[in-house]
């Protein structure tokens, strides 16, 4: 594949594909089902760990 085959390419599919790819990456943070994950991920830091007293 040449140089300016493969820079057509990206410069119509290629920024297409980017296109689909990040708003099904921002899709799928707000599904329903995942939300739960998220929640967690965010709260984690929160939570409080056991000391141990050496």
């Amino acid at each position: 594949m040449s140089y300016d085959a493969l820079r057509t390419f990206a410069d119509s599919w290629g920024l297409i594909l980017m296109g689909v790819a990040f708003l099904a990456f921002v899709g799928w943070t707000f599904l329903r089902s995942v939300a739960a994950g998220h929640r967690h991920a965010a709260m984690s830091i929160f939570e409080q760990e056991d000391e141990i007293d050496g």
